[in-house]
């Protein structure tokens, strides 16, 4: 791996191109950025080839690091099995794929999200209105981490497998070719990203809330990256220009 210019040089395979994988190299390690589309085919087979290659000290996910348990509970479900993890999608899928490493969530809701936000929104004088919105949506993100931790609990205190939220589905399976797979993530990808181009979210209650979920996200991963070993970090899609950007930086 640390002999490959790119990741996606380094695979014959066009779910991993350069839209999805980043590579930034570090003075003690690699930091791989994998771009994903949340439960998509592509985007798990990605995760699973990707992590078969580097082998990484930690896996960086995005998630609240509260809800981490439960992925790893998915992760283990019918592990002696060849197939992907049932639940959690590309996030189990790299928990499974990568054993031996750390899975360390690097999303919010947590403290630290928490407390940037709050000083964002006195700085910037922000409307009663936006901080109720602002503040609304963070409570429901909290409501669903926790709902992930409740699950992760049940799971191991019970013999049945909880599962909070719906799974997403496409027109387009596991089974199905690699070719087709890429295919249609990519023109699901170009079509969402056509969809929010279109709308101004300057100075909304959502781009307050996901402007400083990545800047968390960013220091988190200047955090792993300092650490001595690989990381791979699995990130969404609509995500992964800004943070190799600033990481790079």
């Amino acid at each position: 791996m640390d002999e490959s210019p790119s990741v996606p040089e380094s695979f014959d395979d066009p779910r991993i191109t350069h839209q999805f994988c980043r590579r930034l190299p570090g003075p003690d390690g690699n930091l791989v950025l994998v771009g994903v589309v949340h439960d998509h085919p592509a985007s798990v087979a990605r995760v699973e080839r990707v992590l078969e290659r580097v082998d990484p000290e930690t896996v960086a996910l995005e998630l609240p690091p509260v809800a981490v348990p439960l992925y790893r509970v998915y992760a283990r479900d019918r592990a002696d099995d060849a197939t992907s993890p049932r639940f959690g999608g590309e996030m189990s899928a790299a928990i499974r794929a990568a054993p031996d490493a750390d899975p360390v969530g690097i999303d919010a809701p947590n403290w630290s999200f928490l407390r940037r936000l709050v000083r964002r929104l006195v700085a910037d004088r922000v409307s009663p209105g936006t901080a109720r919105r602002v503040l609304a949506s963070v409570g429901g993100a909290t409501r669903e981490a926790l709902a992930c931790r409740v699950a992760a609990t049940l799971t191991h205190a019970t013999s049945m497998t909880v599962v909070p939220g719906t799974q997403a589905e496409y027109d387009c399976v596991r089974d199905d070719p690699p070719e087709r797979q890429a295919e249609h993530e990519r023109a699901h990808v170009a079509g969402v990203q056509a969809l929010l181009g279109s709308v101004d979210t300057e100075g909304t209650a959502l781009s307050y809330r996901d402007d400083t979920r990545e800047r968390c996200m960013i220091d988190r991963l200047e955090e792993l990256r300092a650490e001595p070993g690989d990381v791979v970090a699995v990130v969404g899609v609509d995500h992964l220009e800004r943070l190799a950007t600033d990481l790079s930086s």
